[in-house]
């Protein structure tokens, strides 16, 4: 979770208060933002990544969904991001422009990290999307 800021352009820190394992909290500083407190909701190792913030009335959630030895031999990684709750209509007016200009290069970022850490390489038609519910 400390390298969030290597590749996600939206986040200035975060901090891991524990071991990383489902249940586990921890604080991030979005650039600009309040700090925000998450925990991890659902962890499987090398496959999935569940951590959730609660809002003033919402709830936010970004799923990283990693699916790897695929038949052509690279890597996906799908981050779908779902934001709940009565005041959801309102927390997405204010974060969805900003969601969507920086998800996309964010996730290129994080395809770079990962390729460089496995030595890997995600094929450019697989490289990772950020659908965003609404």
């Amino acid at each position: 979770m400390a390298t969030w800021p290597e590749w996600n352009a939206d986040t200035e820190w975060a901090r891991l208060d524990g071991p990383f394992a489902e249940g586990s909290a921890g604080v991030l500083k979005p650039r600009g933002g309040p700090r925000n407190k998450f925990v991890i909701e659902r962890l499987v190792p090398d496959e999935v990544l569940v951590d959730v913030s609660h809002l003033f009335g919402a709830r936010l959630a970004f799923s990283q969904l990693v699916t790897a030895d695929r038949a052509d031999g690279g890597t996906s990684i799908d981050v779908p991001i779902s934001l709940e709750g009565p005041l959801g209509w309102l927390w997405s007016r204010v974060l969805d422009e900003g969601f969507r200009a920086t998800a996309q290069p964010d996730l290129d970022r994080l395809a770079q990290v990962v390729e460089a850490d496995r030595g890997a390489v995600i094929a450019p038609d697989r490289l990772p999307t950020a659908p965003v519910d609404p």
